[in-house]
Formats: C-alpha cells, structure tokens, sequence
C-alpha cells in the first residue's frame, strides 16, 4: 500500500473565517465551498500540493459530536516552505496569535508557530543552509 496524500480535515467554529484566513496568511486558493455563498458549511483550500478541508462544527455536531468538540486543540500542521519571512510578514500583518518565535533548530531548519482563529497551530519551516 502507498498513500498517496493526506488532507487535514479541520472542525472550525466559522468556515468562512478559516477561508478567509488561510487564503490570505498561507497564500492558498479556495478550491471547494459547500454551498456555492456563504454561509459555508464546508470549504476547502490548495495549492496542488497541499490541501486542507474545513467542516462547520455546528454541522459536524449533529453526526460526530465528539469530533466537534475539541477543536483546536488536537491537531497541529507542519508546513515547509521556500520563504519563512514572507508568511512570517503576513502572520503579523494579520495580527494572528503567534506562539512560538522564529527558532533556529538543531535539526537545521527555521521554524515559527502560530495561531488560527480556532486555535489550531501551525508551525513554518525552512530548511537553514
């Protein structure tokens, strides 16, 4: 067996806030929205290597409720990308929570954590060298 991708399904308290959020700070493009106008049930985001999903947690409640209520809290996404600085820009022109400053790791990569609306964190990387 080989997977051939993963894509993080995220429960989210306002989809079209996570939307807005992800297209502007992380530069991805809205791929599917669940209906066609806000308000949105379910969105997702790519950008062909990556994708993410967004379900509206009140919609999630009624089937999985247990899925719905922790979220936040249990999933963190790690993302490498060619240009730290840039998303690093953006984070602070966005006024997103960051939770962890830019770090140089043993394991030579340069990383920064920081804080979706739902809580969610999602480390950048970029390899040093």
């Amino acid at each position: 067996m080989q997977i051939t991708k993963l894509t993080p399904n995220l429960v989210v308290r306002n989809v079209e806030a996570s939307l807005k959020f992800y297209l502007e700070i992380l530069g991805l493009e809205k791929a599917i929205t669940v209906p066609e106008q806000p308000p949105y049930v379910f969105a997702s985001v790519s950008n062909g290597a990556v994708e993410i999903f967004f379900n509206d947690q009140k919609t999630v409640a009624a089937e999985y409720p247990k899925l719905a209520a922790n979220i936040g809290g249990s999933l963190t996404l790690y993302m490498e990308v060619d240009n730290l600085q840039a998303v690093l820009d953006r984070v602070q022109k966005a006024g997103a929570k960051v939770s962890m400053p830019v770090t140089e790791q043993f394991y030579g990569m340069k990383e920064f954590g920081f804080e979706d609306g739902d809580g969610y964190t999602i480390t950048i990387a970029q390899k040093m060298g």
